[in-house]
């Protein structure tokens, strides 16, 4: 297999704008194949893997089937979320869950984290309607609890290095999960 070298770090777009006509036939062919199924409610590529392909993709908050839909960056790569599934299943949630409660500063971040994630959704519902079952509610257990590491990862990689601290620990944790190639 040959190994793919990164452009430069993983191209963020912190603000996919649905009015722009949601996903190009080839991203959604892509995310088709990394997920087995076709995409539900995906609006844009909120963020692409150094291969090119989407690795994170924006997701209507109310899908349409009229389903609320809270998790507004969805982690499509399936190389990524297997990573992140063994470090869910190493533990790594229960400990960032324990310093989330002595450490007041990655307790502010992590607030902050769910406050930009709500603020994003936002910028979507005002595109596509307010969805009030999911008013206030972000993803990944955030503000309080740590309950979804493919989301934290998600909002990380949709929102750039700085804006969730605990999605950024998951970024690092991974390495370049991209470098044998495209997943799909």
């Amino acid at each position: 297999m040959s190994t793919v070298q990164p452009k430069s770090q993983p191209e963020s777009q912190p603000h996919p704008d649905p009015a722009v006509g949601g996903l190009a036939e080839d991203d959604r062919e892509a995310v088709r194949r990394q997920l087995g199924r076709p995409p539900r409610g995906a609006v844009g590529v909120a963020h692409r893997c150094p291969c090119g392909r989407p690795d994170v993709v924006a997701t209507a908050p109310r899908l349409e089937d009229g389903t609320p839909f809270p998790t507004t960056f969805y982690l499509t790569c399936p190389r990524a979320a297997s990573l992140v599934g063994t470090l869910e299943a190493s533990g790594l949630m229960r400990e960032m869950a324990g310093r989330l409660e002595g450490d007041d500063e990655l307790a502010t971040s992590y607030r902050a984290a769910h406050t930009d994630y709500l603020a994003r959704r936002g910028e979507l519902e005002a595109h596509l309607g307010e969805v009030p079952e999911i008013a206030g509610v972000s993803a990944g257990g955030m503000p309080e609890r740590v309950k979804c590491l493919h989301a934290l990862l998600g909002h990380a990689l949709a929102a750039g290095p700085g804006t969730n601290p605990l999605g950024d620990e998951v970024r690092e944790a991974l390495g370049q999960w991209w470098a044998e190639g495209p997943c799909a």
